[in-house]
């Protein structure tokens, strides 16, 4: 196979055409506009921190917890918002739960540049839903993953789950 149909995705690449760097963090861009949510794939909103959906996901499902404030570092949170992060990881993994019932998960953490954390200076958690098997030729293979549905379908859910589920 010589190409992956992924139209979706054309509306997110053609944004950044002329810039040669990003001016804002995408994640402060969320939470800056919340009349966006819909764009930026964003699904709860919390009093310390937000929860979208990764626009590269390993696996449908795939969402980021991060803190409002544009934070790096674990120490740089205040307690109650630490607090808040684990809670609402909590709540997320009900919700996929709800949503897709994967067989587990992997909630994870990428603190700093070397860590491996893509944007380093706003503190973010993944959790990716996982079944046996998820894993299959095209990402040994390859530098890609197969996703079965849409992010639009997905969003749509998620959202409608994570209202169920006050703090």
């Amino acid at each position: 196979m010589e190409q992956l149909w992924s139209p979706w995705r054309s509306k997110y690449i053609g944004s950044f055409k002329g810039k040669d760097k990003i001016e804002e963090c995408f994640v402060c861009h969320a939470i800056n506009h919340p009349q966006e949510d819909d764009d930026n794939l964003l699904v709860a909103r919390y009093s310390h921190s937000i929860v979208m959906m990764n626009k590269y996901p390993y696996n449908n499902g795939h969402l980021l917890i991060t803190p409002i404030e544009h934070m790096g570092t674990l120490n740089d949170l205040t307690t109650e918002c630490r607090t808040e992060i684990i809670e609402v990881i909590n709540i997320a993994t009900k919700v996929i739960d709800e949503v897709y019932s994967p067989q587990g998960y992997n909630v994870g953490l990428n603190a700093g540049a070397a860590a491996g954390a893509g944007l380093p200076d706003h503190l973010h958690f993944h959790i990716v839903p996982r079944w046996r098997g998820d894993t299959n030729f095209t990402a040994v293979i390859s530098d890609y993953n197969v996703i079965n549905e849409s992010m639009e379908d997905s969003k749509e859910k998620l959202k409608l789950t994570f209202k169920k589920y006050e703090l």
